[in-house]
């Protein structure tokens, strides 16, 4: 559904996917799934294009998590893993996973031009 967000922001919040057209993004929270700015509205197929790459990318960081995941179980249980060791890459798979999805989104929406 797309809206304004003001007056049907129960459909909105309803509806599996929601985007509000707005004036102002940045003092406006709707319940929706996304914001489009007024001006932008005419990039609206780019937009719809660019949450399907997204997804692509969403997909390739579990992908990511799961096999750093698999490669680091294998080695904690052969117990060439140490407990400290651990604790220190686990946080360093999480930023690298937000890493890759952050940068992976910025290059997909300037290529699209949004």
């Amino acid at each position: 559904m797309i809206g304004d967000g003001l007056n049907d922001a129960g459909a909105l919040n309803e509806s599996n996917v929601g985007i509000v057209i707005a004036d102002n993004v940045f003092n406006f929270s709707p319940a929706c799934d996304a914001i489009l700015q007024s001006k932008q509205f005419s990039n609206l197929d780019k937009f719809i294009q660019f949450t399907h790459r997204s997804m692509t990318v969403v997909k390739a960081g579990f992908l990511i998590s799961f096999l750093y995941n698999i490669v680091g179980l294998s080695f904690a249980v052969q117990g060439n893993l140490t407990p400290i060791v651990a604790a220190i890459l686990m946080p360093i798979s999480s930023v690298s996973v937000v890493a890759f999805a952050s940068f992976s989104i910025h290059l997909s929406a300037k290529g699209s031009r949004l």
